[in-house]
C-alpha cells in the first residue's frame, strides 16, 4: 500500500512529451515523482501522427517558421514567446536524436514533410507515428533514470497551496493530494516545485482526436489554486477525423493534406479552393469551417480526404499506420478517398505562464498544452505543439534548477471523515453525457450569443451538482475529471462571451468580423 505521504524535490502531473522531458533535464540535480492517472503512455502525445515542427534545411530560416506562426496565430500569438521556441527547437530534436528516436530519413539526412500553414518543409517525424516513437523512447529512458519515482493510476484531486491552509506568506503551491486508485486513498504529495503537464480538454466536446485523459485537470487546478487563465476561446477543431461507425476518434494527420490530399465531396467535386487561395494547405480552422459549412449546406455526416492519386508505395511508406488502420476497415486509401469529419483537437489557451513556465503561483509551472505560453495565439500552427512541449520543459527544469525553495512545512492528510460512498453514481455518467454534447452543439467551430448563453445556463446547473457530489460522497477519477470538465467548460464559455469578434478559431455569427486591435482573453479567479 503506498504511503499516505510522500516528499519529493519535485512533483511533475502528466507523462507526455512534456512532463516526461522536464523528468529526464531535473533527473541529474532533484527527486523528482511523475504521477499519471492512467499508464504511462495513455497521454495525447503518443496519439500525434504528424510530426515536430523545427527549421532544419538550409533553404528554410528561423524568420520564416516565427512568420508563419504568428500568420496562423492570427494576431494573437506573442512575439517573444515564437522566437524563444522556433529558436530552441532545432536543439530539442538534436536531444531527442541523441536519446534514440529513430527520426524518418533521406538520402543520409532528416526527412522533412510540409504541413497546412507552413511556407517549408520543416517538419521532422517518424513516418505517421511520430508521437508514439517519441513517447516510447522517452519512457524507456525514464524508467532507465534514477531519482524518477513513477506513480500510475494517480489523479490529481487538487493543489495544496498556502493561502488554502491560511499561511501568511502571499500563495505558493506546496503540493497537492491525488487519488491512488489502487488503494482508492486520497495521497498526500509534498514539494516545493510542482509541475503541471496534463495536456489539454477535448474531452469536454462530444468528437475529439483526444484520449480519454483529456480532461483539463492542470487547467482547472491551478485556476481553483489562484492562476489566470489565457484564450481559452481558441479550441483548435482538427479537420480530418476518421468517419467510421467502428472506431473512436481516429486522426488522419495534417501530413496527408501536406503531400497532396484533396478534400472532397461525395460526388468527387473538390470544395477547397473555393474557400481560400491555400486550398488544402490552408490553417486548420479555415480548413475546419469549410469542412462544417459544406456539411451543413449539403446535409452530410462526413466529406473524403483523397490521396489515390499519388503511387501507392509513396503513400504506404509515408503513412503505414493510417494505411494499415484504413485497412482494417475495409479502406484501402491507395484506391479510395477517406471519409472524414473535423473534431476537437488542441487547446490553444490554459494556465498563463512566462517563458520559464512559471505560473501566478509560486513554486508552481505549467508546460506543454496545459500552458498558455503565448506561442500559439488564436490558432495552433501543425506541428508546433510538441516541439513547444520540450522547449519548455527545458527552461522550466532550468527554472527549477536555478531558484531552489526551502521545503514546504507539514501538510495536512485529506480529510475523508464527512463523507460517505455515493449511492447514485450514474449521475455522473448521465452529467459526463450532457456537458459535452451541449458543448459540441452550442460551442463548437461555429458559436452565436444565444448558443453560449444556452451552454452557460446548463454549465451553472451541472456545478451545483457536481458541488454537491464532491462536498459529499468520496471522491473517484470519473468524479474528479466530471468536476474539472465542468471548470474548463465555464472557462471556454466565458472566454468566448468576452471576445466580440471572429479571430481563428472563434467564429462568431454575430460579430463576423475581425477587430482591428488583437488582445488575448485573461481571466482572472476570484481571490
Amino acid at each position: 500500500m503506498t504511503s499516505a505521504f510522500q516528499d519529493f524535490d519535485v512533483l511533475i502531473v502528466g507523462s507526455g512529451l512534456a512532463g516526461l522531458s522536464a523528468a529526464l533535464h531535473l533527473a541529474p540535480t532533484h527527486r523528482v515523482a511523475i504521477l499519471t492517472k492512467r499508464a504511462m503512455s495513455d497521454g495525447a502525445s503518443g496519439w500525434a501522427q504528424g510530426g515536430i515542427a523545427a527549421v532544419m534545411a538550409e533553404d528554410d530560416s528561423f524568420q520564416s517558421h516565427v512568420d508563419d506562426t504568428l500568420v496562423a496565430g492570427a494576431g494573437l500569438s506573442q512575439l517573444d514567446a515564437t522566437r524563444f521556441v522556433v529558436e530552441h527547437a532545432p536543439e530539442s530534436i538534436e536531444w531527442l536524436r541523441r536519446l534514440g528516436v529513430p527520426f524518418s530519413q533521406e538520402a543520409g539526412h532528416l526527412h522533412l514533410t510540409r504541413e497546412g500553414g507552413h511556407s517549408a518543409r520543416r517538419i521532422v517525424h517518424v513516418t505517421d507515428a511520430t508521437g508514439a516513437a517519441v513517447q516510447h523512447t522517452l519512457i524507456d529512458a525514464v524508467r532507465r533514470t534514477p531519482n524518477i519515482t513513477l506513480f500510475e493510476q494517480h489523479t490529481l484531486v487538487d493543489l495544496i497551496t498556502s493561502r488554502k491552509l491560511g499561511l501568511a506568506d502571499g500563495n505558493t503551491c506546496l503540493g497537492l493530494y491525488a487519488l491512488d486508485e489502487a488503494t482508492d486513498d486520497v495521497v498526500t504529495f509534498r514539494a516545493p516545485h510542482t509541475i503541471l503537464a496534463t495536456g489539454g480538454a477535448g474531452k469536454v466536446y462530444l468528437y475529439t482526436t483526444n484520449p480519454d485523459t483529456a480532461t483539463g485537470d492542470g487547467i482547472a487546478a491551478a485556476w481553483r489554486a489562484g492562476c489566470r487563465v489565457t484564450n481559452m476561446e481558441f479550441i483548435q477543431f482538427h479537420p480530418t477525423c476518421l468517419y467510421h461507425p467502428h472506431v473512436k476518434s481516429f486522426l488522419i494527420t495534417e501530413a496527408v493534406r501536406g503531400e497532396g490530399g484533396r478534400l472532397l465531396l461525395p460526388d468527387g467535386t473538390r470544395f477547397m479552393p473555393n474557400h481560400d487561395p491555400r486550398a488544402e494547405l490552408a490553417p486548420r480552422d479555415v480548413v475546419a469551417r469549410a469542412i462544417d459549412f459544406e456539411m451543413k449546406k449539403h446535409g452530410l455526416d462526413c466529406v473524403y480526404l483523397d490521396i489515390s492519386h499519388q503511387p501507392a508505395e509513396f503513400i504506404r511508406e509515408h503513412f503505414p499506420n493510417i494505411h494499415a488502420r484504413c485497412l482494417e476497415l475495409g479502406i484501402d486509401i491507395t484506391r479510395q478517398p477517406i471519409p472524414v469529419v473535423p473534431a476537437a483537437h488542441y487547446t490553444c489557451g490554459g494556465v498563463h505562464t512566462d517563458l520559464a513556465g512559471r505560473t501566478d503561483l509560486s513554486g508552481l509551472h505549467a508546460i506543454g498544452e496545459t500552458a498558455y505560453t503565448g506561442l500559439h495565439g488564436a490558432n495552433r500552427l501543425a506541428s508546433n505543439s510538441l516541439v513547444e512541449c520540450m522547449v519548455f520543459a527545458r527552461s522550466a527544469s532550468q527554472d527549477i534548477q536555478a531558484d531552489p525553495l526551502p521545503k514546504p512545512p507539514a501538510l495536512p492528510a485529506w480529510d475523508e471523515s464527512r463523507v460517505t460512498d455515493a449511492d447514485e453514481a450514474v449521475v455522473i455518467s448521465h452529467n459526463w453525457d450532457e456537458l459535452r454534447r451541449f458543448m459540441w452543439d452550442y460551442v463548437g467551430i461555429v458559436r452565436t450569443n444565444k448558443r453560449l448563453e444556452r451552454a452557460s445556463h446548463r454549465i451553472k446547473l451541472l456545478q451545483e451538482e457536481i458541488h454537491e457530489f464532491y462536498a459529499h460522497f468520496h471522491v473517484t477519477r470519473d468524479l474528479l475529471e466530471l468536476r474539472n470538465l465542468v471548470t474548463v467548460a465555464e472557462l471556454i464559455v466565458k472566454s468566448a462571451q468576452a471576445r466580440h469578434e471572429s479571430r481563428g478559431l472563434h467564429f462568431s455569427r454575430d460579430y463576423p468580423q475581425m477587430a482591428d486591435v488583437a488582445l488575448p482573453t485573461v481571466l482572472s479567479p476570484s481571490p
